[in-house]
């Protein structure tokens, strides 16, 4: 029974990390109702960078660096991939896009410079565990869990009580209204996508010290926390970190009771289960569209 509870930890601090990348989803969403198809690139570029720079920087002069270059590498996206298919008024050319920018380009380019191989990232902390309740905890992995919850409640503080937070809310309210109140949704929306690429670089940070790093880490995360997203709901924060939980949970689960070759089919089926009955996902809300 122990093991068992062992596995859903681990599951509940892999899911935590979908949830952290699937958060940028939701901001994007929120202001443009776009995503960034590429967003496991920005994870991946965490992960490399982190295995570049902590050598010499340490683990904790490499958050600041690893967010900074996660946030360029969402403003680029939005800019080279998002507003020009906005600006044409195309509704499926920054799916187009950001899919080309990112798993096709931005992976090939990381392969260029970093290799193919799986990187090792040393933590902060000894990899000695220590036991709780039958539970042997890695410091990283309570480390990861403080990153993500002071993380959440910044960004919920940060959105609430900043000018820039208001104008979220306002555009992702009406865009229209916004512009027409003087708040320019083009500094809004390429904030969101700035967001969204600085927490899954920072995601890849936290995760490269558990596992390992590589520069096609990203597309299998992307997919993750887009599937979490979807199943909590792209418009709700708390459906995005209960998403994630669940996700994480049911991987380590399956894998461990079954094998780890099924471990994506639980996931699946309640994603499909979810789409079916109720597509919004767990919290989310529907989005009336007059005409």
């Amino acid at each position: 029974m122990s093991n068992f509870f062992q596995v859903v930890f681990s599951g509940m601090v892999l899911g935590l990390i979908y949830s952290v990348i699937a958060l940028g989803y939701q901001a994007t969403y929120s202001t443009s109702k776009t995503l960034n198809f590429g967003q496991g690139e920005a994870v991946a570029l965490g992960g490399l960078l982190a295995f570049t720079l902590v050598p010499h920087v340490t683990f904790w002069g490499a958050i600041p660096l690893v967010a900074v270059a996660g946030a360029a590498l969402g403003l680029f996206t939005y800019f080279a991939a998002v507003a020009p298919a906005i600006k044409r008024g195309s509704e499926s050319g920054w799916i187009l896009g950001t899919i080309a920018l990112g798993p096709l380009v931005l992976k090939n380019v990381f392969e260029a410079v970093w290799g193919k191989d799986d990187l090792a990232v040393a933590g902060p902390f000894a990899n000695t565990p220590f036991v709780l309740f039958d539970i042997r905890i890695l410091p990283m992995e309570l480390l990861t869990m403080a990153v993500v919850v002071v993380a959440v409640a910044a960004l919920g503080l940060f959105m609430a009580k900043t000018r820039y937070g208001k104008a979220v809310t306002a555009v992702a309210i009406n865009s229209a209204t916004a512009e027409l109140m003087g708040i320019r949704s083009l500094w809004v929306v390429s904030g969101s996508y700035a967001l969204s690429g600085g927490l899954a670089a920072l995601a890849g940070l936290l995760i490269a010290p558990l596992t390992t790093t590589s520069a096609g880490m990203g597309t299998v995360l992307g997919l993750k926390a887009f599937q979490v997203a979807v199943l909590g709901g792209l418009t709700s924060v708390r459906g995005v970190l209960i998403g994630g939980l669940i996700i994480g949970i049911l991987d380590a689960v399956t894998a461990y009771m079954i094998s780890s070759r099924y471990k994506e089919i639980p996931g699946l089926v309640l994603l499909l289960l979810m789409l079916s009955f109720r597509p919004t996902g767990m919290f989310g809300k529907a989005t009336i569209k007059k005409v």
